[in-house]
């Protein structure tokens, strides 16, 4: 199996180093990636990957490496990382690619194909060619809903979460804020592309997600969070400790500071990420008969890159699926931070 992964941002470099940690666990021969453009600025990460046994190629003009046409052949998985509507315009390519069997791409690209989020619709994407892994504020708020209302929501009356985004990523320096700055709704029930998506990744299992969502962007580099309000038809019948730890995707902390979970995450976690859906504050809950509300820090792209590997396995038919994505979670997912 020859994987490419197209593009080595912030999501494309750290899925690179999963793939590599998890190759032979995958069924993986060859790890290519491809950089658009090769400059000076950006030969140091690209030597450190080709040391990790990357093959790296690229779409730009540099005679160091090979054309990503030429690659592309002998691809049989391509992980999408581009944004901004990139990696929906590829799509007519891969689509012509002899030796193709899946490809995956990222929150932004929504067009792209069936949206996923492990766990929530596995079977949906089984042995399909294209799926569009879910955002990483997508998973934070479909995770906590199906954490206290079911799997399949059957416990749901109603959501509503404010996501309280970061900016942009730690290591940039575009889209940095001076100050919050609050997203419009997008539709009139629903609110913010968030519980858009949710509700959408729900309808691919018939399931209907009341959900809304309103969002707020503020002068942060570090993580997102969320505050979440999840209102039940019939009251918990378990202890609310238990029931997230029992959830081997949803970590707690008793910390109310995002930057120590954050610092956390660069000591302890594989290369410094952190991977779980949500982090729920377990010990600032508010819970009533029916109701539980509170807050739950976000991972950035680390939380989607379980489902990144997850749309992989299903859409390849990998044979042991479920072992190989049981092992990954375990040993990336912690129980608390």
């Amino acid at each position: 199996m020859n994987v490419l992964v197209n593009g080595i941002g912030n999501i494309g470099s750290t899925l690179l180093n999963l793939l590599v940690t998890y190759k032979n666990d995958l069924g993986i021969d060859e790890i290519h990636a491809c950089k658009r453009t090769v400059t000076k600025w950006n030969r140091a990460e690209l030597d450190l990957l080709a040391a990790k046994g990357v093959k790296i190629c690229t779409s730009g003009d540099s005679r160091d490496y090979p054309q990503l046409g030429n690659i592309l052949p002998q691809i049989n998985y391509i992980f999408e990382t581009t944004a901004n509507g990139v990696g929906v315009k590829q799509k007519e390519r891969y689509e012509k690619l002899p030796n193709l069997i899946g490809s995956c791409a990222q929150g932004s690209e929504k067009a792209f194909g069936i949206s996923f989020m492990s766990g929530v619709n596995n079977e949906v994407i089984r042995s399909q060619k294209f799926a569009h892994v879910v955002s990483c504020n997508t998973h934070g708020s479909a995770a906590l809903v199906r954490l206290f209302a079911g799997n399949e929501l059957e416990n749901l009356e109603k959501a509503d979460m404010v996501v309280v985004r970061r900016s942009e990523d730690v290591g940039n320096h575009e889209r940095l804020v001076s100050a919050n700055v609050v997203a419009r709704h997008l539709d009139p029930q629903a609110g913010t592309h968030h519980s858009i998506d949710v509700r959408d990744m729900f309808k691919t299992i018939g399931v209907d997600c009341n959900l809304t969502s309103s969002d707020i962007t503020t002068p942060s580099q570090l993580m997102h969070s969320v505050r979440f309000n999840i209102d039940l038809k019939s009251p918990l019948t378990e202890d609310i400790n238990q029931l997230i730890q029992s959830n081997s995707l949803i970590s707690k902390t008793n910390k109310f500071d995002s930057n120590v979970i954050f610092e956390l995450g660069r000591r302890y976690g594989l290369n410094g990420r952190l991977f779980s859906h949500a982090i729920i504050l377990s010990g600032n809950l508010l819970v009533t008969e029916k109701s539980v509300k509170g807050w739950a820090f976000v991972p950035q792209e680390g939380n989607s890159l379980i489902s990144t590997l997850h749309a992989f396995l299903l859409q390849t038919n990998h044979p042991q699926e479920q072992d190989v994505i049981n092992k990954i979670i375990g040993e990336l997912c912690q129980d608390e931070w």
